[in-house]
């Protein structure tokens, strides 16, 4: 028995739906959209005015943030364990500059005992 012949009408049907499917979506979902200005638009006016306000300060934020991948991007680790070994650091200066300060409210403490300094009943000392 011969083999039974390619049935290119149905591989063409196929080819064509997938291709509909492939390029037709996301096609559809960039027209459908809205752009940036068209939300904004809809906005009522006091979003529109604090989201005004707060460009600038989430602007910022997203520069730093860029700043600091591009940072972490130089080093030969890979950028999650940049981030954390950066994140240690911080944290752990945060620690050392809190131990500092309570040895100096410690210190101040002391110094108040030693002067005779008593303090009042119900002060604020």
């Amino acid at each position: 028995m011969p083999p039974r012949p390619t049935n290119w009408r149905l591989w063409g049907k196929m080819a064509a739906a997938g291709a509909l499917c492939c390029i037709g979506g996301p096609a559809l979902v960039y027209y459908v959209s809205p752009t940036e200005e068209e939300l904004f638009l809809k906005y009522n006016p006091d979003l529109q005015k604090r989201s005004l306000e707060n460009r600038a300060g989430k602007e910022q934020i997203f520069d730093d943030f860029v700043g600091k991948l591009k940072e972490y991007s130089k080093s030969d680790k890979p950028i999650w364990e940049a981030a954390a070994i950066a994140e240690k650091k911080s944290r752990d200066g945060k620690i050392a500059e809190q131990v500092k300060l309570s040895e100096e409210i410690e210190a101040r403490k002391k110094e108040i005992r030693n002067a005779g300094i008593k303090p009042m009943p119900g002060g604020s000392l």
